[in-house]
């Protein structure tokens, strides 16, 4: 009788245990997930079709990926309850944590088959330019991508300052692009000198990208600078989310290589050394928040 009676009362908390679980769905009948604007609208949404059924399959309710023309749409959407999550690089995470005074958390950041959590800003000229330095840059264009890009302004701007070339006086102007193509296009169309932008690996990154998608011929895009390595942007949540519903998605995402390779080759756009992801904190991204509030102090000076 003893162990019938144990049985029934731990098949209820079993229950009472999945129901809770399941509570966030009353609340969260579509969950949104925001893109940022690394490459055109028309091939994010493209890319994230797989990985939008993927989580409605796993989660068992609807989801929205959302895009916006600019990173700071995205930080925005966040900020203002309009998504419950992004995938952000390591800036655009920094300004959605001081756009909402610390009300998003980083949950996970992509990591490589050698264990290697980043990736490089780099700055990109036409191979066919004659520029093999930033010194050949002096009185040039260079365009920055966006800003609130980690690779595509942040990190470039602040490291060419300390490398002492201040891109306010260096360079002839300072343009945003937009995004990380519409700046190595501009190059390509020789609308600009040069073009910040990232890569993760030789094999992976904007230019490669773009050469494989035949948006630019093979060949004709030449890096003459690089960042020390960043650390990879986090897949972020708001933190005023359940907590299951967090755990959830996390879960999810985590998983994606697992459950489907497919998938995650095309929001990791074929890069071949990408590994899945590593569980991250806040305190790896302090540095870039830092990093931020130096560039403001810079852009109020003048």
């Amino acid at each position: 009788m003893k162990n019938v009676l144990l049985t029934a009362v731990t098949a209820a908390l079993v229950l009472a245990g999945s129901a809770h679980a399941q509570e966030w769905k009353q609340s969260y009948k579509t969950i949104r997930y925001g893109v940022t604007s690394a490459e055109n609208e028309k091939d994010r949404i493209a890319r994230y079709q797989g990985f939008q059924a993927y989580l409605e399959k796993q989660l068992g309710v609807n989801v929205e990926i959302f895009t916006a023309g600019s990173y700071d749409g995205v930080i925005q959407a966040l900020a203002s309850d309009q998504i419950e999550f992004a995938s952000l690089g390591s800036s655009a995470y920094a300004a959605a944590y001081t756009e909402t005074n610390g009300g998003v958390e980083p949950l996970l950041a992509h990591v490589d088959k050698e264990g290697a959590s980043g990736y490089y800003s780099v700055v990109t000229v036409r191979c066919d330019s004659g520029y093999k330095s930033i010194d050949d840059l002096k009185g040039k264009v260079l365009a920055f991508a966006d800003p609130d890009s980690t690779s595509g302004y942040a990190v470039p701007y602040f490291n060419l300052v300390k490398q002492g070339y201040d891109p306010k006086t260096f360079f002839s102007a300072v343009p945003f692009s937009g995004s990380h193509e519409t700046g190595v296009m501009g190059v390509f169309n020789k609308q600009f000198d040069a073009a910040a932008t990232y890569i993760n690996t030789e094999k992976s990154g904007i230019p490669q990208r773009m050469e494989t998608k035949g948006m630019i011929p093979s060949g004709q895009i030449c890096r003459i600078w690089q960042s020390p390595e960043i650390t990879n942007g986090p897949l972020t949540a708001r933190k005023n989310l359940p907590a299951d519903l967090i755990t959830a998605v996390k879960t999810a995402v985590k998983d994606l290589p697992k459950n489907d390779p497919e998938v995650y080759k095309m929001i990791t756009s074929g890069d071949e050394t990408a590994n899945g992801y590593i569980e991250v904190d806040h305190q790896r991204y302090e540095w870039i928040i830092e990093m931020r509030d130096w560039l403001r102090q810079q852009r109020r000076q003048g």
